[in-house]
């Protein structure tokens, strides 16, 4: 398979990519034949993916203008993806040009699309680590000094979380974030669940397990766990019951398969 020139080298083209799988639900370009067939797949499970990607972009963007409303101008972005439409750094910058953002993702393609798109932007950087490694983000966040982790903060973890399997403590992860936030910072999260349509949502584990890819779905009750320590704002919805996205998801806000909220530190 020929190298696309933006592709950076050392990526096996033959491994699919969540970042670029969902890259591909958005209708972007920065992905390869093998996460469109992985897509395409999963498109085939749940025809509703490309809205559920949308809806999660629209929740992004009404709780990042939510925060610098209320005075968190600094975001910390962990899984960002690839670089697309209303990008956190412009959706903040548009509400507050006094905001910092910091993205984090370990997908090259991704870290190196967001370098690109960040080369003219002072206001943000983007730092290639991984989530399994919380002190390392928050070492490599310090290190590039663009935040101040001693002010309130941010946290996005938008549809990231549910690539996180049991073994791995994703709960101990966030924990572990969130302690070295500072008092009234945020969490904002999205996450993928089973809940409505559990035989649509097993297959679509195993289809991701199957390309390298581990799945975790979560209902409702495990989502939540995700908060301890944070005073939900105003509790944890469905995607499909979230601001504008009630509009889209008509009178079944269940078709977009997932949860989301926002939390402050108190």
């Amino acid at each position: 398979m020929d190298r696309p020139t933006w592709a950076p080298q050392g990526i096996d083209l033959e491994k699919a990519s969540a970042a670029r799988i969902y890259d591909f639900f958005l209708g972007g370009s920065h992905n390869f034949e093998v996460d469109r067939v992985a897509g395409r797949k999963a498109v085939e499970i749940l025809p509703d993916l490309p809205k559920i990607a949308q809806a999660n972009r629209a929740f992004i963007r009404d709780a990042v203008r939510q925060a610098a409303a209320a005075g968190v101008t600094q975001f910390l972005d962990i899984g960002s993806g690839v670089p697309t439409f209303g990008n956190v750094h412009e959706v903040s910058l548009e509400a507050d040009p006094g905001c910092r953002v910091v993205y984090v993702d370990h997908d090259p393609v991704a870290v190196a699309h967001s370098q690109a798109l960040l080369s003219d932007v002072p206001q943000a950087s983007v730092v290639e680590a991984d989530l399994l490694r919380p002190k390392e983000i928050l070492a490599r966040v310090e290190a590039d000094g663009l935040l101040d982790l001693n002010r309130p903060v941010a946290l996005l973890l938008v549809a990231v979380m549910h690539f996180i399997p049991e073994s791995a403590e994703p709960y101990g992860l966030v924990a572990e974030l969130r302690d070295a936030l500072a008092p009234g910072s945020l969490l904002v999260l999205s996450h993928a669940t089973q809940d409505g349509r559990p035989e649509e949502a097993a297959r679509i584990e195993r289809l991701y397990s199957g390309v390298g890819t581990p799945f975790t779905m979560r209902t409702r009750e495990q989502v939540e766990r995700f908060f301890e320590g944070f005073v939900p704002e105003p509790g944890v919805l469905m995607l499909g019951e979230w601001g504008d996205n009630a509009h889209a998801a008509g009178d079944d806000p269940a078709r977009f398969s997932g949860y989301v909220g926002v939390g402050r530190k108190p």
